[in-house]
């Protein structure tokens, strides 16, 4: 028998709540009566026909705070109607991956009547998102209660009490049982093992899942560098012009590796329904503004912004607002450099035991200043990205992360870049990379991990003991958790998780060469970082909506282009060192011929091997 929508209930008292939304505390009752019927009514009348009911009822609203906590849910066959809407993609039987449809449901893995788990809470979850994000406004013009949040027909409802703040924020709840087992298996032993990267994906969604799996690569693809580097490093100490071995040593390992990952990636995601899973349309996102009118392609109406406007905020402010920045990076840098001319002269002079020490002091200030200069201009980048109106989000996105990754590299590697080329000195070059590594892992992982999972504790510490006073008969577990997860912080995606493995392997690839401890230093670092990401994840931020990916996206452009500046920067240290200068003391175009003919090959065996991989899938 064919099940519809309109046979569904959507009125059960008590039901497993996977999403919480939060309304401000000032809001209308008409409002709200208004939302919940959207919410509860049926799709064939313009609703969600999901499931939905306040935290606390009547008599509770009398006794305690937080009055404007609603809770979402769905049935099991809403669910999985659902799922063949969003083109969620799973295991038949037959081992294939194919579009779920609920009318060939008993023909996929692990489906079965009775089996409430074949969709896991973060894809149940999702759907709700999904489902909530799809009510859309149909004669209203606009939000009962508020005639200045104006509404036209086919406006996603949701996002548009966000913008006017009468919602407050949509989260999903975590499992605490599940959220046990998946910490069990994770990071509460700090053992050296593979984490559970499937059971990451099955709570917390492929996005997530996948910057897990690509971390964790990236650490093991670090060791053979740390193997070679530590009795390079020991053997070698003083002897800084030896390194054409470790640098050429470099050039292949940062091709491979993201050969390597690109293969291992596309398995993960088609085992997990992902690669094969069709694109949805992109709706404009929450922050875009512009006239209402009629888009040409989908028919539409909704705001529409003229793209030469775009582009001349683009080219006639973002662009020198950029360019400023680098140019006042590299002031900075010089101003770095003064200082570490005064401190060498200053230990020449006493030669003492704290002048040596003070040698390092310039690097450590400058690493202290190259991350307070990297977030304040993450501030302004979003603050320009945001202000240039892009239509979708991924445009945005590609924006924001082409101007951030362009001023962190400037930022981070010009001063070594300049070292080599410029002042070519080996010995400040290797001193100056070990500190900012260093330097910059110790921040990150104090302002990133350890600083919020202190304050998320005297947090939850009151939360308690006010749970504890009180005297009403509610629900306090479910009460507690609420109240405590509204309050956590938001996780804002895995932007600065990547961008800090990419200025990682930025400093291992570029110039590990002169220190070849700089492999050793970033694998240890990223064993505790799995950990306190993890951490992270569990306990200091809410529960994200899952994201279904196919690949990390553009952080794997990112890595590539990393990859080929390595190559050129390797070959021209290899092109420098007094060993190859030695083999061709008499004709120097041989070498440059040479150093370049080795750029050429390395740059046309990862294009080859690029098609190879298009080929293949």
């Amino acid at each position: 028998m064919k099940v519809t929508l309109s046979a569904l209930d959507t009125h059960e008292s008590s039901f497993l709540p996977l999403v919480v939304i939060e309304l401000a505390q000032d809001v209308k009752e008409e409002t709200k009566e208004w939302l919940k019927a959207r919410i509860i009514t049926k799709k064939k009348d313009g609703g969600a026909q999901l499931l939905f009911r306040p935290l606390l009822n009547k008599y509770e609203k009398e006794t305690l705070e937080n009055q404007n906590l609603y809770l979402v849910g769905a049935s099991k066959i809403r669910l999985l109607l659902g799922a063949e809407a969003v083109g969620l993609v799973k295991e038949c039987s037959d081992n294939t991956m194919r579009a779920f449809t609920y009318g060939t449901r008993h023909n996929f893995k692990d489906f079965d009547d009775d089996n409430d788990d074949f969709l896991s809470m973060a894809e149940r979850q999702f759907i709700i998102k999904h489902e909530l994000e799809n009510l859309r406004a149909r004669d209203e013009k606009m939000i009962p209660g508020y005639p200045q949040a104006k509404l036209y027909p086919g406006k996603s409802l949701l996002r548009r009490l966000l913008t006017s703040g009468i919602v407050v924020q949509v989260f999903p709840l975590h499992d605490n049982e599940a959220l046990k087992k998946l910490e069990d298996t994770w990071y509460t032993r700090f053992t050296l093992k593979f984490q559970p990267i499937d059971r990451i994906r099955g709570y917390f969604g492929e996005t997530i899942a996948l910057y897990f799996g690509f971390l964790e690569y990236f650490t093991f693809a670090l060791i053979p560098m740390a193997i070679i580097g530590l009795p390079y490093y020991l053997f070698a100490w003083e002897d800084y012009d030896k390194y054409v071995i470790f640098a050429s040593f470099n050039l292949i390992w940062s091709t491979v590796i993201l050969e390597v990952w690109k293969r291992g990636c596309a398995s993960m995601t088609y085992r997990w329904g992902t690669l094969v899973m069709k694109r949805k349309f992109e709706e404009p996102r929450p922050g875009y503004h512009g006239v209402l009118g009629i888009n040409p392609v989908t028919g539409r109406e909704e705001p529409l912004y003229p793209s030469y406007k775009r582009q001349l905020r683009i080219y006639l402010v973002s662009l020198p607002f950029v360019c400023l920045c680098l140019y006042f990076s590299l002031f900075v840098m010089m101003i770095y450099f003064d200082m570490e001319a005064w401190a060498l002269g200053l230990h020449e002079d006493s030669g003492s035991e704290w002048t040596s020490i003070l040698l390092y002091v310039p690097s450590i200030i400058y690493a202290i200043v190259i991350e307070i200069m990297n977030r304040l201009y993450r501030y302004a980048a979003e603050f320009l990205t945001s202000w240039e109106n892009h239509r979708l989000e991924s445009a945005y996105q590609n924006h924001l992360i082409l101007k951030v990754l362009v001023f962190n590299f400037l930022n981070c590697f010009a001063s070594l870049f300049y070292i080599a080329f410029v002042l070519r000195d080996m010995k400040l070059l290797r001193q100056s990379l070990a500190t900012l590594l260093i330097t910059s892992q110790i921040l990150n992982q104090i302002v990133e991990s350890l600083l919020p999972y202190w304050l998320q504790k005297k947090h939850h510490v009151r939360v308690k003991k006010k749970v504890e006073a009180l005297k009403a008969d509610i629900d306090a577990t479910l009460y507690e958790q609420v109240v405590l997860e509204k309050e956590m912080g938001t996780y804002l995606g895995t932007f600065d998780d990547y961008l800090e493995l990419f200025l990682q392997f930025g400093y291992v690839s570029l110039f590990s060469c002169v220190y070849p401890l700089a492999a050793a230093f970033a694998v240890l670092n990223n064993l505790t970082e799995v950990n306190s990401d993890a951490l992270k994840m569990c306990r200091v931020f809410k529960r994200p909506f899952s994201e279904p990916s196919a690949s990390i996206g553009v952080w794997q452009l990112a890595f590539e282009t990393m990859s080929v500046i390595s190559v050129v920067t390797n070959c021209a240290l290899i092109g420098m060192s007094p060993q190859v200068n030695a083999l061709f003391s008499e004709s120097k175009t041989d070498l440059i011929l040479i150093v370049v003919a080795v750029e050429c090959r390395q740059e046309e065996k990862g294009v080859t091997e690029d098609e190879m991989v298009g080929w293949h899938h």
